[in-house]
């Protein structure tokens, strides 16, 4: 008989049953419609504000969990023989297990910034579960599947926990020395920095115009001649004529400076052998103070024409960079001077340059005992008897006459006045 012909039959026989098991069974369903309504709400308050990526990883996990719940219902009755409420009751005691772990390995994480021992207990009850699922299978394929279904979970777990540590730690658990970046890179088709082709392009050439031209010199300096040292010449020739074709050599100084830093660094290998590094480890010695300067130096300091200048505070401490920067200007300044056959003061070059006087003086007295500027001193000493002392008047040379004035009259008005 079918089923619905056992139902109505039952109907007919047996009224008032009937009544009671469709108020139950009706009473059942409205209770089931609002327990799964409000889990639905639940489900999308706690999925407000969650990454999708996250509400996806919680379903995925839920599903294979259901699978490996299912196998172990199997294995309860088919294997360890429970039945009826028992069966019920002890068939998924695993997945609860696994969950638990999960749980508390986040809140670990949120707390201590680790899963600790909760994460490796979530991955042995998962393989356990899919170990005893698989036991009960009827084929290869059903056991290859209720293996896979608890490893999926966990590893939706891991993958979602390792989201959670990077954001909250701000980093990830673990650099692995093997990796697809590393091996491209190790093989020489990748680039570890962020270099352009052209600028890997051109590094490449400037150090073969390098490693050839040091292996010219090494021949060169070991007395061979010849067929090795002309092929030796023949690919330094080659390298140059790439690196000024496709790296812009000739023009570009920036790689002019580093194929002579490159070059530099080759030639001087053996010096290396030579340096002594400070200890990075000792102690650092104490500075002397420096001596007291007599009152006789101090005296050469001060000029008379000087002596109404205001005392002026230390100048500040530049930088190297600075230094060299005034130091080509006040250079400069003084090589103009000179052509015009002028000798400036230091408070000429001070002013001009914007230096501290004491740095005028300083850089004065090195430049005045060169050839051109020690002889228009000792010109101006010879004819006019002036001793420089970095503050006299301006020496100069007319166009014309080419003769040595002071304060701007000539030797001739000078006899004449006297």
């Amino acid at each position: 008989m079918p089923p619905i012909d056992q139902i109505t039959a039952f109907a007919s026989a047996h009224t008032i049953e009937t009544i009671i098991i469709s108020v139950i069974a009706l009473v059942l369903l409205v209770l089931a419609f609002f327990a799964l309504r409000a889990l639905i709400r639940l489900f999308r308050r706690w999925a407000v504000g969650r990454p999708t990526e996250d509400v996806l990883t919680i379903v995925a996990a839920s599903i294979a969990t259901g699978v490996s719940a299912q196998g172990m219902w199997r294995f309860s009755g088919d294997v360890l023989g429970f039945d009826g409420p028992l069966r019920l009751l002890l068939f998924a005691f695993i997945e609860v297990a696994v969950i638990t772990s999960a749980v508390r390995a986040r809140r670990n994480m949120r707390e201590n910034y680790s899963a600790g021992i909760d994460g490796l207990a979530v991955w042995v009850l998962t393989s356990l579960s899919a170990v005893l699922s698989s036991m009960d299978a009827r084929s290869v394929a059903e056991a290859v599947f209720r293996l896979a279904a608890p490893l999926v979970a966990a590893w939706l777990w891991e993958r979602g926990m390792a989201i959670e540590r990077v954001r909250i730690t701000g980093r990830g658990r673990i650099n692995w020395r093997l990796t697809p970046e590393r091996v491209l890179v190790r093989i020489g088709l990748a680039e570890a920095s962020d270099r352009t082709a052209s600028e890997v392009d051109a590094h490449r050439r400037l150090t073969r115009v390098a490693l050839a031209a040091k292996r010219v010199r090494a021949l060169r300096e070991a007395g061979v001649s010849g067929r090795k040292l002309r092929a030796a010449m023949a690919r330094l020739d080659k390298a140059m004529d790439q690196a000024v074709e496709y790296t812009g050599l000739a023009v570009d100084e920036k790689r002019q400076e580093a194929l002579l830093s490159q070059i530099g660094a080759l030639y001087n290998t053996a010096a290396l052998i030579d340096l002594a590094p400070p200890v990075p480890w000792a102690p650092e010695p104490e500075q002397p103070a420096p001596p007291a300067l007599p009152a006789a130096a101090i005296a050469e300091l001060i000029d008379d024409e000087e002596e109404d200048v205001p005392a002026v505070p230390a100048p500040p401490v530049v930088g190297t960079a600075q230094r060299a920067a005034q130091l080509r200007a006040a250079r400069h300044y003084w090589d103009q001077q000179i052509a015009r056959k002028y000798v400036p003061r230091a408070a000429d070059i001070a002013q001009e340059v914007g230096i501290p006087l004491l740095a005028a003086k300083e850089w004065r007295a090195l430049w005045k005992l060169e050839p051109r500027a020690y002889a228009l001193i000792e010109a101006a000493y010879r004819e006019h008897g002036i001793v420089d002392t970095g503050t006299f008047p301006a020496i100069e040379v007319p166009e014309r006459e080419r003769v040595l004035v002071v304060n701007g009259s000539t030797s001739g008005a000078a006899a004449h006045d006297s």
